[in-house]
């Protein structure tokens, strides 16, 4: 995710109760729009357990997110001059790397959602105990209590999004940065606090999601599915880059799983681009996810 100091892991940490599964690939790109309940599939076909098919919004299409909100001024710039359809916004969180944002508002937000842009919001709280990047690690958070802290963090990401005009059923991304996966003791903790963060983001009627590197929380979220463990994140927001962008071409996601419409693929990160004569430097993203939703 955007915070310069993103730490994207060249070899594959084994999760020591985790086999992975081979997924397919099938690489999508271009720009395309959000689809509720009702809308033409031709978009983005909904099924019975799709986000979209209980209230909520899926987007199907490239993204990107940066440090700082953009101004409106750059978003009308880049909408239908740039590829992009959706933006990663950082609406939160004692671990952002950008606290400072004051484009960041619900006008903001209704004004950018009336050009026709869609929102994935991002919540970047306490880090894993054993967080790999260093300007992470004053984040990190202790082995006491870690589900109450994920309660307490996913109150405080749905408020955020509240205050927004975020309404019920959006989807919310934690943004847990590479974390070494194989420690037992650390894994568990990070779990819980996911599972507590989960818990709260999901019984305030919003969509838990959960970004991190492909080899490390995504890993071992999958684990965990496949352990049978209750309170998992709905969508995954995985970084792999230097890859062909694909919500479906990971080794680190079993074929099966968090389908349909519950996918990101960052597939590149701290690019510069310039549209329509406004330039910003951006993660890119291939989505095919919930969003949120701005009545």
């Amino acid at each position: 995710m955007w915070h310069k100091n993103h730490i994207i892991r060249r070899a594959a940490v084994s999760f020591a109760s985790l086999t992975v599964l081979a997924a397919f690939t099938g690489a999508d790109a271009g720009r395309a729009s959000a689809t509720a309940p009702g809308t033409s599939p031709a978009a983005a076909p909904s099924a019975p357990d799709s986000p979209a098919s209980s209230g909520g919004e899926t987007f199907h299409g490239q993204a990107f997110d940066t440090c700082h909100t953009p101004s409106s001024a750059t978003m009308r710039a880049w909408d239908g001059t740039s590829p992009f359809g959706a933006v990663g916004v950082y609406i939160g969180g004692r671990a952002r790397a950008c606290p400072n944002e004051p484009n960041l508002t619900a006008s903001w937000v209704s004004a950018v959602d009336s050009m026709g842009w869609r929102l994935l919001p991002v919540y970047v709280g306490s880090q894993s105990p054993c967080v790999e990047s260093p300007n992470k690690r004053r984040y990190a958070m202790s082995h006491k209590a870690p589900t109450q802290r994920g309660l307490r963090e996913g109150r405080d990401a749905v408020a955020a999004a509240k205050r927004l005009g975020m309404a019920k059923h959006s989807a919310v991304y934690l943004d847990m940065e590479s974390y070494d996966n194989s420690s037992v003791q650390c894994a568990a903790t990070t779990l819980r606090f996911v599972q507590g963060w989960d818990r709260a983001v999901r019984a305030a009627g919003y969509r838990p999601g959960f970004y991190s590197s492909a080899d490390s929380g995504i890993e071992h979220m999958d684990g965990a599915r496949k352990a049978g463990r209750k309170d998992l994140p709905e969508a995954l927001w995985f970084a792999q880059w230097r890859t062909a962008p694909s919500v479906y071409a990971t080794s680190y996601i079993a074929s099966d799983a968090w389908r349909p419409h519950r996918r990101i693929h960052q597939y590149d990160g701290n690019v510069t681009r310039t549209y329509g004569g406004h330039r910003l430097s951006i993660d890119r993203n291939l989505v095919d996810a919930p969003v949120a939703v701005v009545p």
